[in-house]
């Protein structure tokens, strides 16, 4: 156990000493990754900053809700689980988010059940959208999006179309 947790340190221990043993200042490597690190974050601080504003009032205005009551009957004609149709709301901004919810669905109905296996697979099958293109993009320079957006939410509809349809088709 102990060697377990001393694992991170060894292994950066090693590398830094086969660094300096091919002549390579790890110092100056490590205040540059530093840096280099620090000007990222600084980067995408706006960008971050946007998205949880934008799942903050989404929350407060109490317009998930309304959406996911919208959504219901359709949800329910494509033999999609209604309930989770917050989850499918939220996963595209932000993975604890979904996450939460998702745990909320399988402690409410059971790991077992279809809902549970319904969340757990769209958890697994879909990504958080809004995410990954404020990090990634902003990361990269990108400032344009265009058609990133829209063709990511509609493979975030068909990963949560199909986690329901083979869910049901396994366990339904």
């Amino acid at each position: 156990m102990a060697l377990l947790s001393l694992t991170p340190l060894i292994l950066m221990g090693f590398l830094c000493l086969y660094a300096h043993l091919r002549g390579h200042d790890v110092y100056a490597a490590l205040l540059d990754g530093a840096g280099k690190g620090l000007r990222l974050t600084l980067e995408l601080l706006p960008a971050l900053v946007l998205l949880f504003s934008l799942i903050y009032v989404l929350r407060a205005s109490g317009l998930g809700e309304y959406l996911v009551d919208l959504a219901a009957p359709l949800l329910r004609r494509l033999g999609v689980p209604e309930e989770t149709a917050p989850l499918m709301l939220i996963r595209p901004l932000s993975g604890s988010g979904a996450l939460a919810e998702a745990s909320a669905l399988i402690a409410r109905y059971g790991a077992d059940s279809l809902i549970g296996r319904t969340a757990a697979v769209m958890i697994g099958s879909s990504e958080t959208t809004f995410y990954v293109i404020a990090v990634y993009f902003s990361a990269a320079g990108v400032r344009e999006t265009r058609w990133a957006i829209p063709a990511a939410l509609c493979a975030d509809l068909a990963c949560f179309l199909s986690a329901a349809w083979i869910c049901r088709l396994f366990w339904g």
